[in-house]
């Protein structure tokens, strides 16, 4: 059975209710905001990069979220390896 692609709109949504289940204030969470401006820190990229591992079959290490500053880099990351 074939899987249906994931697209990049949904992998944002994922990322974004993410953070706010990592306590990030739901008002601030944008593709353009950075994860110290809404107190996520690397534990919780840990928990996003095991999330997405769940999710989509894609393996994140920590040096692939390390550079990481905005919500738009994460799922940029993400959508190129979902593809």
């Amino acid at each position: 059975m074939a899987q249906q692609a994931v697209t990049r709109e949904q992998i944002e949504e994922r990322v974004l209710k993410a953070l706010v289940e990592f306590g990030a204030d739901p008002d601030k969470v944008a593709p353009d905001a950075e994860f110290e401006a809404l107190d996520i820190d690397s534990l919780d990229l840990v928990e996003l990069a095991q999330i997405v591992e769940d999710e989509y079959g894609v393996q994140l290490e920590g040096k692939d979220m390390e550079g990481l500053r905005t919500v738009a880099q994460a799922v940029d990351l993400i959508a190129s390896r979902v593809a």
